[in-house]
């Protein structure tokens, strides 16, 4: 069990240290290049692993559009848009905003699930995390604003698309029980190759003047931030169960805010009350969601049982 939270405890210094390096990598690339390397080298781990435990087989072929659009949304699209923000934003505040995925999961469930039916804690957790949110965005601030409004909106729009593809995955993909190492090593290799069509790859090479930047995009944001990020949560998912997992959302804005405040980014009352709200809106969630099992498996103990 010890092992369980020591991977725990990585899974979200992985996800929250991702941000400085995009920031690091924005001073020299484009947010576009930087998405390339990350999948590229995020991949490799997938693929070894995958190719190692046979997950991947030709009947899965058939749901080939289904991992295109996780591929193009929930991949290139995501990593891009985060990438984006992250280079117009303090790598602390493009943390805290890209905690708020559940949020956005939430609203897309609600609005595109009918089986799913939020309790008022749930939406009263939606609400608390909103108001984190416009801690960050500031939007009573006028012409010299000190957070570009347009990086928050890229931040927004990386979690609401996340959020939308974990409705598609529910409506389409769920049934058929895939791996889920298999899923993500789908809609990873299809990413990489859209991306591979579609980046200008000029002047990518400009990363390999700073070590710095070059080790955090490749091995920083690509192998542990995003191969063995994904390999380490479908473990947590085995081992904790998908509640317990996703705590570590938890942990990642608090790891991006502290690395941000040690590289000098400026840290003020605003984002300490973000941070506390965004993640106040996280557990009440998480709280409200288990109440809402709780009370699935009291009327259908039979079924739940079965499932």
């Amino acid at each position: 069990m010890r092992l369980t939270y020591l991977v725990f405890g990585l899974l979200g210094l992985f996800w929250g240290s991702n941000f400085i390096y995009m920031k690091w990598s924005a001073e020299l690339i484009t947010p576009a290049q930087i998405t390339l390397l990350r999948v590229f080298f995020g991949f490799l781990p997938l693929a070894i692993v995958a190719w190692r435990k046979g997950v991947i087989d030709r009947e899965q072929v058939r749901h080939l559009p289904h991992f295109l659009v996780m591929a193009v949304l929930a991949t290139a699209f995501y990593y891009f848009a985060i990438a984006e923000g992250t280079a117009l934003l303090p790598s602390g505040i493009a943390g805290i905003l890209g905690g708020s995925i559940s949020l956005f999961t939430t609203i897309a469930t609600v609005l595109f699930l009918r089986s799913e039916k939020p309790n008022a804690l749930m939406v009263a957790g939606v609400l608390v995390g909103f108001a984190g949110i416009i801690l960050i965005a500031r939007p009573w601030e006028g012409s010299g604003r000190t957070i570009d409004i347009h990086g928050v909106f890229w931040m927004l729009a990386a979690t609401a698309v996340l959020g939308l593809s974990y409705v598609y995955v529910r409506r389409f993909l769920s049934p058929f029980n895939l791996p889920p190492l298999a899923l993500a090593t789908w809609q990873t290799g299809l990413a990489l190759l859209v991306l591979l069509v579609l980046v200008d790859r000029t002047g990518m090479a400009n990363i390999l003047h700073d070590w710095h930047a070059a080790a955090g995009a490749a091995i920083g944001l690509g192998v542990l931030g995003t191969g063995m990020a994904f390999l380490i949560y479908y473990y947590l998912l085995q081992e904790l169960g998908a509640v317990a997992a996703s705590g570590a959302t938890y942990i990642t804005p608090n790891v991006a805010l502290l690395i941000g405040w040690f590289v000098g980014e400026e840290i003020g009352i605003l984002e300490i009350s973000a941070i506390i709200l965004v993640l106040a809106g996280i557990a009440m969630l998480q709280i409200g969601r288990q109440r809402v099992v709780r009370q699935v498996e009291q009327l259908n103990p039979v079924t739940t049982k079965s499932q």
